[in-house]
């Protein structure tokens, strides 16, 4: 069946702000004498807001409510980013490329404010023809659910769809909504190889995103 939808993640596929939400983290716990670590992190990543600050409140053991520990984090994640925008090379491109032959869509777990800030700095709130923010959607990655709403708004369906993830927690989340899926882990953040099975395409960066790789989908 012909492919007529592209939906991106944004955190650590679009821009490099997974090593920000690491750095905020980090910060975070040692303010409060406590240890974010790397297994913390990857259990957080792709997550929806409120999911993330579950998983830290639980694993740092705080007494802290989860709204103060997401105004806190995202204010950390925010100052990053005005200190400098991490694109990750090649994705910009790479969605102008995908709407210019197909319907583009974008469905992030992130905060809607961080993602509505990082969209307009880089112009693709321009672009994409609907935004699916994590807060609006009760189930975070890895269920299926912001996929599915992507796909619902854009009349498409898993067959005609490519999703592209860099989390092990946006490839089950893909595999579980029945998508054609594109792997693009962030260099700091590799996958492991159950994981990247999920794929069924892995790229090293967003420069190696072509129409003959999304052509290659037709044929499947």
């Amino acid at each position: 069946m012909p492919i007529k939808a592209i939906i991106f993640d944004m955190d650590g596929v679009l821009v490099d702000s997974e090593v920000y939400w690491l750095k905020s983290r980090e910060e975070f716990a040692r303010d409060l004498g406590k240890v974010w670590t790397d297994a913390d992190q990857r259990m957080a990543m792709g997550r929806s807001t409120i999911e993330w600050a579950h998983v830290m409140k639980e694993r740092l053991a705080l007494g802290w409510s989860l709204e103060r520990i997401m105004d806190d984090v995202m204010a950390r994640v925010m100052a990053h980013f005005e200190e400098r925008l991490p694109t990750r090379p090649g994705a910009i491109e790479a969605v102008h490329l995908a709407a210019s032959q197909y319907r583009v869509a974008l469905a992030s777990g992130s905060p809607t404010k961080i993602i509505q800030h990082v969209m307009q700095l880089t112009g693709l709130d321009q672009i994409f023809e609907f935004m699916v923010y994590g807060d609006d959607i009760p189930n975070g990655k890895p269920a299926p659910d912001i996929y599915i709403e992507a796909m619902r708004l854009l009349g498409v369906s898993p067959a005609e769809s490519v999703g592209i993830e860099d989390s092990g927690n946006g490839l089950r989340s893909l595999k579980a909504a029945g998508m054609h899926i594109i792997a693009a882990p962030s260099p700091a953040f590799p996958l492991s190889d159950e994981l990247l099975q999920l794929a069924d395409v892995k790229i090293d960066s967003l420069e190696a995103f072509s129409l003959e790789l999304l052509a290659a989908f037709d044929k499947s």
